[in-house]
């Protein structure tokens, strides 16, 4: 990685405009390379979430906060791969305890608006949901579903269980019922994944499914801490083009500043596809 050599290059792209221009510009995009992602991740207690963590990102995890189980504050870990962070916010499952549910329903108010996305996990086998479908929809609702991607977790304990190295068909077809249950019950923006940890089954689909699921400006570092199995070229493609697509908002964004002449606001226009373009060629310079 070697991210002056890839801002050189986007800056030579923008030769032609006004040198204190070009520099905001570069700026902004210095900004998007450097964006810390905050990913929470929710379920009850089993689900699985810290297995899910360990095998989706390479990052180096370190405790932001050394809070104890009984506080509104969730635990948030730190990811650490070379110069790039993100950071994992454990947020409690509902369901599990009336008293706490209630408890909840303010903190993840709070946490909500601060999350690039939640990953949902409920267990293949799992049946108490009615406690999950209110809170979805009381707190939730229509303002953070953009955010959300359900996971069904631990997929090799669908019935009928078999305790073996790969899913029986009948417990593929239970998941798959699963999921149109979900479906149904949820009505969520993305589509329901399914996995096993223990059988590496179905994670590169999920991840595949989060990077799309993530904020544009998030994609890509996100895409930064994955393990090396997880980096396919479709979500390397996904994210670059992410990238590319931030970079032509920062220069919309510029040239909509009401103080720019007419005659250097279509000069940014002219170069817009160039400097886009260019962008996605140098994305593995960054990330």
């Amino acid at each position: 990685m070697n991210k002056q050599e890839g801002i050189n290059v986007i800056s030579r792209a923008m030769a032609v405009l006004p040198a204190q221009l070009s520099d905001t510009i570069l700026k902004h995009i210095h900004l998007l390379t450097d964006y810390e992602p905050v990913i929470g991740i929710m379920g009850k207690t089993g689900a699985g979430k810290s297995s899910l963590c360990n095998a989706l990102f390479a990052g180096e995890v370190s405790p932001v906060s050394d809070v104890v189980a009984c506080t509104r504050e969730p635990l948030r870990f730190r990811l650490e791969v070379g110069e790039r962070f993100m950071t994992l916010v454990d947020l409690p499952g509902v369901g599990e305890s009336g008293a706490r549910d209630t408890e909840y329903v303010a903190l993840y108010r709070e946490q909500l608006p601060r999350l690039d996305m939640v990953l949902w996990l409920i267990k293949a086998d799992d049946r108490a949901l009615a406690v999950d479908e209110h809170f979805y929809r009381q707190v939730i609702g229509e303002a953070y579903r953009h955010k959300l991607l359900f996971v069904i977790s631990q997929s090799d304990k669908a019935e009928p269980g078999s305790g073996g190295d790969k899913l029986s068909t009948e417990q593929k077809q239970n998941i798959s019922r699963k999921i149109c249950m979900l479906h149904e019950l949820f009505q969520p923006v993305h589509p329901v994944c399914a996995i096993s940890v223990r059988l590496q089954w179905g994670v590169r689909v999920m991840a595949e499914q989060m990077i799309k699921c993530l904020p544009r400006e998030a994609s890509s570092p996100v895409v930064a801490q994955l393990q090396c199995p997880f980096r396919t070229e479709q979500v390397k493609e996904l994210a670059r083009d992410d990238f590319g697509e931030t970079v032509g908002v920062v220069l919309d964004t510029v040239s909509a500043f009401p103080l720019i002449p007419a005659p250097v606001r279509a000069i940014i226009q002219a170069v817009r596809t160039t400097v886009v373009s260019m962008a996605r060629a140098v994305w593995d310079f960054f990330f």
